[in-house]
């Protein structure tokens, strides 16, 4: 049996877990997701804590589903936030409306469209904030940016994550 999915899920104040066919729900403060339940994966939710089962054959699913639950939960009370830093000459980020504008060396400017249920913060010109209820989608935008103009090896130039240590290479020897 899947260890992930034996523990329970405790329901934070304000957020409430509803069941109904194939779709689980969990409203909060920050907002509603919601998501696909297996056929095979059973889900309880008494006084606050969500339980899940499932035969042997699905405990996988029941896991992973305990994990997207948790992240949902999380998400609605809190929410998620990803930080990315602008290293490089010239390299700046601002925000026109909804719109992320970047200055990242090219000949033009890259503009980044924040997803629904995302807003995109820039407290300096070289930091991105970006905030959600939505973990995967948080996620996935912050990979897109930073794909933009990812870290160099030589100098270290890019767009990266907060915090991401990057190993530079030693320059070609003459």
């Amino acid at each position: 049996m899947s260890r992930v999915a034996k523990k329970p899920i405790t329901l934070t104040k304000g957020v409430e877990c509803t069941v109904s066919g194939d779709v689980v729900t969990v409203k909060g403060p920050k907002g509603t997701l919601t998501t696909a339940r297996p056929a095979n994966v059973d889900l309880k939710i008494d006084n606050g804590i969500v339980t899940l089962g499932a035969t042997d054959d699905h405990m996988a699913m029941a896991g992973t589903l305990r994990a997207l639950l948790n992240n949902m939960v999380t998400g609605v009370a809190s929410g998620f936030e990803r930080k990315l830093e602008l290293v490089g000459v010239g390299y700046r980020a601002a925000m026109q409306g909804k719109d992320l504008n970047l200055s990242l060396g090219f000949s033009h400017p890259v503009v980044f469209t924040a997803p629904a249920g995302i807003t995109i913060e820039t407290p300096t010109q070289t930091e991105i904030i970006i905030k959600g209820a939505d973990k995967q989608v948080v996620g996935q935008a912050a990979a897109k940016i930073r794909a933009f103009r990812p870290p160099e090896p030589y100098k270290g130039k890019g767009v990266r994550y907060s915090g991401e240590k990057i190993t530079l290479k030693e320059a070609k020897k003459a």
